[in-house]
């Protein structure tokens, strides 16, 4: 006799079936992985740059009013780039190649300003720090928002 009987069949079929229930879970915990990765990296990118951009600044290679902070006007100044005050014939001083997105929310990165506190952001006149509009808590049990 030729073929499988139907106890081989569903023995194979409910073995399968466990396999892919035990695997699921773990693809999952894979992606959030990877996603808070990516979120820790572009955090540390665009804190760099408004860094630079705040060193930069205080060494008067940019030019920046009396009261202001020396702190980006906008994350969007950091790609863009900035004339060097004191080479103006040379290119423009820049501090990211793109801004990165939220690889969390997807949502437009939360802004502080200098100005706010670090309890209770606000944007404002520049830009001091960024944060994730991430709804829910990373694998380490902190907010996104407070990463």
């Amino acid at each position: 006799m030729k073929g499988f009987t139907l106890i081989e069949l569903v023995i194979t079929v409910a073995i399968v079936a466990l396999l892919a229930s035990v695997a699921l879970p773990l693809a999952e915990t894979t992606v959030q992985r990877n996603k808070e990765q990516e979120l820790r990296r572009s955090l540390r990118e665009i804190r760099e740059a408004i860094d630079a951009y705040k060193q930069a600044a205080d060494e008067g290679l940019i030019e920046r009013k009396a009261d202001a902070s020396g702190y980006p006007p906008t994350l969007a100044v950091l790609a863009e780039g900035v004339q060097n005050k004191r080479k103006p014939e040379e290119a423009r001083l820049y501090f990211l190649r793109r801004v990165p997105g939220d690889p969390v929310s997807g949502e437009p990165w939360g802004l502080r300003s200098y100005a706010s506190p670090a309890d209770a952001p606000q944007q404002g006149a520049d830009v001091f720090d960024v944060y994730s509009r991430g709804e829910g808590s990373g694998m380490n049990g902190v907010p996104y928002g407070n990463w």
